[in-house]
């Protein structure tokens, strides 16, 4: 018993610990992100995209860029996009973009993971844009884009942006803009709280209770100095599936790829997991919803073969240069010492005063929605995550008493 307790403390102090080390990231990309959504608008991307073609997949992908991480904000701004004009495969460039490429994503992967994770990262949401246009191109979507765009036609309902767009140098300049900006900010941490809280207590779980002998069967080959292409295959397939059955959106799974790679998990099957926020379960029911079961079904085929590809290229590139990261030296996510005064305190000092403004700021001019959120799965996960808060705050406090 005691030392069941010993570890639920380790595993709670973990998962804040994690926490802690992205606050300032988070706050940061958030606040860039947010920015960028309200100087540009929604409404002035569908007046730039075009349907089809190289400047049309350019275009989706650079407004996915500078879009927010949120999973299923982009899905809804994919829909948009597609129901009002925008190409298949520009829109899926966007959705691809907007949770692989975004500023906020890079900045936690580089806390976490290191450099070459990041590189990994734009590197491969590029490929999986290239890969994925490729396929769409192979194949046609099979006849399912007429009728696709048909169904997210009749999802999308009446657009209330306007259709004239402020100029963005005199909102920026306003008094407005950034109050929008404070709105947007506290929006976005609205979105992903859950997927953030689930996310860090589930890492610190696997990190303390989960031993490495688990991983290294689940993961086959894991902790080898040099895995054999069909080991390095299997962790580029399994990370996709383990991540399908989740409820965690990309800024949640990063410090469970943490976890993975303190346990030896191999480049490709890291970076396949990371890429795999747009396979889970809940994506493709909204996907289904959007579009219909055989247009969600072939995406996601699609996004598979693509996130696969990706990582086994991105594997083999990075160790034909040299540049593979070196897992074996890397310390368990449980022995690192997380709270001490360095430059982590005063960062996430100065972005809790500049949250707490514009959470107030928002509170006294639009208040706030409900924090549930619409649909069974946003129901479930408010649940895990009271339990997940239930559970941080025993293992923090009641733990170690009983315990001592």
């Amino acid at each position: 018993m005691d030392q069941f307790l010993k570890t639920w403390h380790e595993a709670a102090i973990t998962s804040a610990g994690l926490f802690w080390m992205a606050l300032w990231a988070f706050g940061l990309g958030y606040l860039i992100s947010s920015m960028i959504q309200v100087f540009v608008t929604r409404q002035r991307m569908k007046q730039t995209m075009g349907q089809e073609g190289p400047k049309a997949v350019g275009l989706g992908t650079f407004f996915g860029f500078i879009s927010s991480s949120c999973s299923f904000a982009a899905l809804a701004t994919t829909r948009s996009l597609f129901a009002k004009g925008a190409g298949f495969v520009a829109s899926l460039a966007f959705l691809l973009a907007s949770t692989n490429l975004v500023i906020e994503l890079g900045i936690i992967i580089a806390v976490f993971l290191g450099w070459q994770f990041v590189v990994g990262e734009y590197l491969g949401g590029i490929l999986l844009i290239l890969i994925t246009w490729v396929l769409v191109r192979l194949t046609g979507a099979f006849g399912l884009i007429r009728k696709a765009r048909e169904r997210a036609r009749e999802a999308e309902g009446t657009d209330e942006e306007s259709s004239d767009p402020p100029d963005w140098k005199e909102l920026i300049q306003s008094r407005e803009g950034w109050r929008k900006v404070s709105h947007r900010y506290v929006m976005e941490w609205g979105m992903v709280w859950k997927d953030v809280t689930v996310g860090f207590t589930v890492a610190g779980i696997i990190a303390a209770f989960v031993p490495r002998a688990f991983f290294e069967t689940l993961f086959i080959g894991a902790g080898k100095e040099d895995p054999a292409f069909w080991q390095v295959l299997a962790q580029s397939v399994v990370g996709p599936v383990a991540a399908f059955f989740t409820f965690i959106g990309s800024m949640g799974n990063i410090p469970l790829a943490a976890v993975l790679y303190s346990n030896g998990v191999a480049f490709a099957g890291i970076m396949a997991f990371i890429f795999s926020d747009l396979v889970v379960l809940p994506v493709l029911r909204i996907q289904a919803k959007y579009y219909g079961w055989p247009m969600a079904l072939y995406i996601l085929g699609v996004f598979l073969i693509a996130l696969v590809g990706a990582a086994l290229i991105l594997h083999y590139a990075f160790a034909g240069f040299g540049l593979l990261p070196d897992g074996s030296s890397v310390k368990s996510v449980t022995d690192r010492d997380f709270f001490k005064v360095d430059y982590t305190l005063f960062l996430n000092l100065a972005f809790l005063a500049l949250s707490a403004v514009f959470l107030w700021w928002k509170g006294v001019t639009a208040g706030f929605g409900n924090p549930v959120g619409q649909g069974a799965t946003e129901k479930i996960l408010f649940v895990l995550t009271a339990i997940a808060y239930l559970w941080l705050a025993g293992g923090l406090v009641v733990a170690p008493l009983l315990a001592s």
